[in-house]
């Protein structure tokens, strides 16, 4: 349109004569002239009177475009040449400076400070000067048009769209001649000044905080709280005040305000805002730290208050943009911008700006304190539940963010590096992997992301052999499965047990068939659908509860070997009980029969219910002997009491496979147990007692000059230290024949007789032999000695590895043994087969007694063991007969 105008100006000329050309020509050359005069005139406005009649000359000639178009681009030029090289030039000095180094350096702070006031100083008077000039344009423009017309012209759109272009040139001007490093000072200069601010209104804060504590301290809750709310609102103000009034809040807007004018609002905003992020982030950082112990979420939320909202508050005001949100010609609102209720105390309605910078600085410090507890979620749940308040700021953090995945993603990877390792004990990982499923069930109750994170977990246990014993430990054991940690219950899983006994208690019925309409209806509208996370193929309502225990039945895949592990658990402890004391296998029995069923525990509740037998037993045969004649005669015949025997007596089909060694025991004891066996042949006929002689406990007392030695050891123990009641030396020979046991086991079992110094040991010619001899004499105290009294007690099982009932690998081992002809036939006809196929091929043709029942995990445990044996061998999935 102006283009159009200015052609339409010109082609006028075609039809003048030559008097008018040459008047338009000194009035165009007198107006340039005035033009020049007038903007290099530097404040001198005398040329005006001139300048006024030249542009009511050209106007009559309809060449007020041409005008305007000179005017500008005179304008232009002139700002370019005395505005905006000028205002460059006092950034020269720091064409080279890093940003790090201007920040850092106090004295280059102070300097960019300087430069930037006198910069802007100069070029706001230079743009100032050239407005004036631009005015008087538009004022000698509206005079024309007052001249040729009666009625009185608006001038406010032309003032309107001259001003407009001009400040359009002005920011074309600077934003083509911008230095790279500008902004950069910008921010450093914003940086310091807010640090400098910041540090007063934070004294401020803190001391307001203290005198409120210390004020607070003799009110009761009610008074407190209303105090508190005044005491708030006051103070508020009163830093509302101060910031008003605040001279380096006026600096910092002057300088945000010319660089508005000068066409820099988006650079200005993005380098405080840059700056108080920065401030954010390192009072995020300061107040979290490594403190998991306690929430900081709301002391963050409150420092936004007391600090860069009240900031923003005063700069917005001084700016002139604190438009009421009530305000209807304050335009659209944000979605975001809810309305504001009592968040901003002192402040009487907030601006839509400032809300809009509340969110913004609200959702950076959400971020800002996710990303720094999810980087250290390893060790948070490390803590776990001390960490709870960590856990609960995360939660929130999440819940405002939503950035569930980057918390999946990191804490996969640092599961990986940290935990899932071959140095990491597999009651360590399990003990991390209930703390997990603990901390992470408060964050996602449905239990979608932590079915993501628990999934390495899984398959790392799975490929350990010790997993299912580990686990049958946490859920028996009150230590939580480390025998040397203190016994706290919530490091097991029995509190999981416990929890669904009072579940079951509570709920009565099970509540997916049983509820009524009106619970429906609610339920409905609850609803929710399932993260865009969550795996498909699971349905909600399998999520809809995070059960630990089922987590960790899991990982095993069949409840059964669990079982099977407790079995040979729970009679390895039955066995070497030297009470009768079971209370708490009971109760742990009776909570694990809530969970896996009655009928896989059956046989289980049969061994206890040995035990409790056996002690009635016991009780029925001593009663036998209860009178003194009786006494007298038993310990004539066999020289010991059956007061001092208490025999387990286990019904031996529902009990794992019992380790059963020959032994020979000292006569008198063993015809002791004859008697006992007699006896119980009269009371439970026609049952028969056959004994396992390497099984059970035995307590003995020592009797050397000067002191009595009392031990609790095992029978084998027991036989070997008996024999030397007759005889003080024997050879290692000799006395493993006498007790019937190998050489290498006696001279194995023997050295704990010789640590306590009961025994001394000595070499003879044949190397393969050893001399023991009883030691008579004292021995040195504090060297290998027992002293008068003491009593040591040495656990059946926890010599050597001993153990008193087949552990499920050697079972399992002995069940295949049966099948591993089958797998070698097969090998040799069809050369290699993959392990599927082998299992497929094993179910199908081994129907016989007994039959191949067993699950692909223990084939595959079974198959390594022939690997290993160098029997067979494996490629690429592919088992081969070894060559």
């Amino acid at each position: 349109m102006e283009a159009a105008s200015s052609v339409s100006d010109l082609g006028i000329l075609d039809s003048v004569d030559d008097a008018s050309i040459t008047e338009i020509m000194e009035s165009w050359d007198g107006f340039c002239r005035a033009t020049e005069a007038l903007l290099n005139g530097h404040g001198d406005l005398s040329v005006g009177s001139e300048f006024v009649s030249h542009v009511h000359s050209l106007c009559k000639r309809s060449l007020g475009s041409l005008v305007q178009d000179h005017f500008l681009r005179s304008l232009e030029e002139t700002f370019e040449r005395n505005g905006a090289t000028r205002f460059w030039r006092h950034f020269d000095a720091y064409t080279h400076v890093e940003v790090m180094e201007m920040s850092k350096s106090p004295i280059q702070e102070n300097g960019i400070q300087k430069v930037l006031y006198k910069a802007l100083d100069d070029v706001s008077l230079e743009k100032q000067y050239q407005e004036k000039c631009l005015l008087m344009l538009v004022h000698a423009l509206q005079s024309y048009k007052d001249s040729i017309s009666e009625e009185r012209h608006n001038s406010d759109a032309e003032r309107i769209h001259l001003f407009s272009k001009y400040q359009l040139i002005v920011s074309s001007v600077l934003m083509t001649t911008l230095p790279r490093h500008f902004p950069e000072i910008l921010h450093c200069y914003f940086k310091g000044r807010l640090e400098e601010l910041s540090t007063i209104m934070a004294g401020e804060y803190e001391d307001d905080n203290e005198s409120d504590d210390k004020d607070d301290m003799d009110l009761d809750e009610k008074n407190k709280v209303s105090y508190r709310g005044e005491m708030d609102i006051d103070e508020c103000y009163q830093r509302r005040k101060f910031l008003e009034n605040n001279k380096l809040v006026k600096n910092i807007g002057k300088v945000v305000r010319d660089l508005r004018n000068l066409g820099f609002t988006s650079m200005a905003e993005d380098a405080y805002a840059s700056a108080i992020f920065l401030l954010l982030k390192d009072k995020v950082h300061n107040l979290a730290g490594d403190d998991y112990r306690s929430s900081v979420l709301e002391s963050i939320k409150e420092w936004i208050q007391a600090v860069p909202l009240q900031f923003l508050y005063a700069l917005l005001a001084y700016l002139g943009d604190s438009v009421s949100y009530d305000n209807p010609s304050s335009g659209l609102k944000s979605p975001l911008a809810s309305h504001p209720s009592s968040c901003y105390p002192g402040i009487d309605t907030p601006s839509e700006g400032l809300i809009r910078w509340q969110l913004r600085l609200e959702y950076f410090a959400y971020e800002t304190l996710q990303d720094l507890r999810i980087a250290k979620l390893f060790e948070i749940i490390v803590d776990y539940p001390d960490s709870s308040p960590a856990i609960e700021d995360l939660k929130q953090c999440l819940e405002y963010t939503g950035q569930h995945s980057k918390l999946v993603d990191s804490f996969i990877s640092a599961l990986r590096y940290r935990l899932l390792t071959a140095g990491a004990s597999t009651n360590d990982i399990l003990h991390q992997y209930v703390s997990t499923i603990k901390a992470l069930r408060t964050i996602d109750p449905a239990g979608v992301f932590l079915e993501a994170v628990g999934e390495p977990i899984r398959d790392y246990l799975r490929g350990r052999k010790d997993t299912i014993k580990c686990i049958v430990t946490m859920l028996t054991d009150g230590t939580g499965g480390n025998p040397n940690g203190p016994g706290n219950t919530g490091d097991s899983l029995l509190e999981e047990l416990n929890r669904d006994e009072e579940n079951q208690e509570n709920a009565g019925i099970d509540d997916d068939f049983n509820i009524d309409e009106k619970q429906d209806w609610i339920n409905a509208e609850r609803w929710e659908p399932d993260p865009v996370e969550a795996d498909p193929s699971k349905g909600s309502r399998n999520r809809r509860k995070v059960d630990i225990l089922g987590m960790i039945v899991g990982i095993i895949g069949s409840k059964d070997q669990l079982v099977n592990e407790y079995r040979v658990m729970l009679a390895e402890k039955l066995l070497n009980k030297s009470d009768y004391d079971i209370d708490t296998e009971i109760r742990t029995l009776e909570l694990l029969k809530i969970h896996f069923g009655e009928s896989s525990m059956q046989r289980c509740e049969i061994m206890l219910n040995d035990l409790i037998d056996s002690k009635r037993t016991n009780s029925n045969i001593k009663a036998t002997i209860t009178q003194p004649s009786q006494i007298g005669s038993e310990l004539g015949e066999t020289g010991v009491s059956l007061d001092i025997l208490d025999a387990t007596i286990i019904s031996s089909n529902f009990w794992p496979p019992i380790q059963d060694e020959a032994l020979n025991i000292p006569g008198p004891v063993d015809q002791l147990l004859a008697d006992y066996a007699k006896r119980f042949h009269k009371i439970k006929t026609p049952r028969k007692l056959l004994w396992k002689k390497n099984l059970g406990t035995v307590k003995l007392e020592l009797q050397f000059e000067g002191r009595v030695v009392q031990f609790t050891v095992a029978p084998l123990h027991a036989a070997i230290i008996m024999q030397f009641q007759d005889q003080t030396s024997w050879t290692s020979k000799n006395l493993a024949a006498s007790i019937g046991v190998p050489v290498d086991v006696l001279n194995r079992r023997i050295n704990f007789w010789i640590s306590k110094g009961i025994l001394s040991e000595s070499l003879v010619t044949d190397p393969n032999d050893h001399i023991f001899t009883l030691v008579d004499d004292m021995v040195e105290p504090g060297k290998n000695s027992v002293n008068a009294g003491s009593c040591e007690e040495l656990l059946v099982c926890d010599e050597e590895g001993e153990r008193s009932v087949a552990s499920v690998e050697d079972q399992l081992h002995k069940e295949m043994i049966v099948y591993e002809k089958f797998i070698m036939g097969m090998l040799t006809n069809f050369g290699s087969m993959a392990l599927d196929r082998i299992h497929n091929t094993l179910k199908m043709f081994c129907l016989a007694d007994p039959p191949y029942d067993k699950s692909l995990q223990q084939l595959q445990s079974f198959l390594s063991g022939l690997v290993s044996e160098e029997k067979l061998e494996i490629r690429d999935g592919m088992y081969f007969l070894k060559k």
